[in-house]
């Protein structure tokens, strides 16, 4: 098991490749951007400067990108923890949904002091995410069913409870097409822009779970699981254990993330009906991961780098002209070319596990 036992020097020389292979795949994604926008007769030059301008190029432009990074991070760091245990855990978007509909229901319905109504319906957020995330763990444990099948089924029944409670349970009767938007009392601090106090809070948990998956004998254990299941059975480490203990953390990550879209992101402070707000960033959350190479600090920045793209994207159609569709395009190619080293590695870790008799 070397990946666990290597030395410090071991490890420096894999982070410096990793951090080389990241930095060619952005310049290769780049360079596919700038192909695309030459076929179309696009300035290359105008579009670039506009993207990385909106999105870096002043404090207002960071602060907004840092505000489309935040749920990221989350989402991104359930798939990291599930693929860490061995897992292919795509259950984030339906998990985010049960969490921002759980925001609400505490922050809109019920009357608590500031603090504690703030605490209450982030916990109560995150605690929905879990428990969505029960299924799928139990189904893995005690029948065998394949998480990615389990998954897939549970974000569509999350995502037409969600709609119907949002429609007919929570509707804001001065506006039919939204839930109620929470209250005052449990909304965080905005920062600036529409970024808000709930990111120093996203980061806080990342760390927490950096801390958990490297720094504690159940995030080794974990690790292990997902490096060589025999091993680990040999080893008197309980799979279920861990396959449960995954899932319980990814949950209540992607539980915050829809929280952070309720309670920390002006200027609607709620959920509609369409779930523009919510949807697609649990599976954007997958691309981050692969990008951050499935570690909690490499998916904060990952998801600070993916957050530019989808923020500067809008100063690319405003300043250069190019059509909304041709910039998520772009945005595509380049994520892609992030994402493929990660994706390989992954790849040959699961056939690693294949070879030596374990589960994929």
């Amino acid at each position: 098991m070397v990946s666990l036992t290597a030395s410090p020097s071991t490890r420096l020389r894999r982070l410096l490749l990793k951090l080389g292979e990241s930095l060619l795949a952005v310049v290769i994604g780049l360079i596919g951007g700038a192909i695309l926008m030459l076929l179309y007769g696009y300035d290359v030059g105008v579009a670039y400067s506009a993207l990385f301008r909106g999105a870096f190029g002043d404090v207002s432009g960071l602060l907004e990108t840092l505000a489309f990074a935040t749920p990221l991070i989350m989402t991104g760091l359930t798939f990291g923890v599930g693929l860490r245990a061995g897992l292919f855990n795509v259950g984030a978007e339906g998990q985010m949904y049960l969490g921002a509909i759980g925001a609400i229901m505490v922050g809109s319905m019920l009357r608590m002091p500031p603090l504690i109504h703030l605490v209450t319906a982030t916990v109560f957020a995150m605690f929905m995410g879990a428990l969505w995330s029960l299924p799928t763990a139990f189904l893995k444990i005690y029948r065998g069913v394949h998480e990615v099948v389990s998954t897939i089924m549970l974000n569509w029944v999350a995502f037409w409870l969600v709609t119907y409670l949002i429609t007919y349970q929570l509707a804001d009767p001065t506006r039919a097409e939204r839930a109620l938007p929470v209250q005052e009392t449990a909304r965080y601090a905005v920062i600036g822009s529409s970024l808000t106090m709930v990111f120093p809070v996203v980061i806080a948990l990342a760390l927490v779970t950096f801390f958990i998956i490297w720094r504690t004998t159940v995030g080794y254990e974990l690790r292990i699981v997902g490096y060589n299941v025999e091993a680990a059975k040999y080893t008197g480490i309980s799979i279920s254990k861990s396959i449960l203990t995954s899932f319980i953390i990814g949950g209540l990550l992607a539980g915050l993330a829809g929280a952070s879209q309720v309670l920390g992101r002006p200027p609607h402070w709620t959920v509609f009906a369409t779930m523009g707000n919510l949807i697609n960033l649990g599976f954007e959350g997958i691309g981050v991961s692969l990008i951050g190479r499935n570690h909690p600090i490499g998916i904060i920045f990952a998801s600070i780098f993916y957050g530019g793209l989808l923020h500067g994207g809008r100063f690319m159609e405003f300043e250069a002209g190019v059509a909304s569709e041709l910039v998520r395009a772009i945005n595509g190619i380049i994520i892609i070319a992030l994402a493929v080293p990660g994706a390989l590695q992954t790849f040959r870790q699961l056939v690693r596990r294949r070879g030596r008799g374990g589960e994929v």
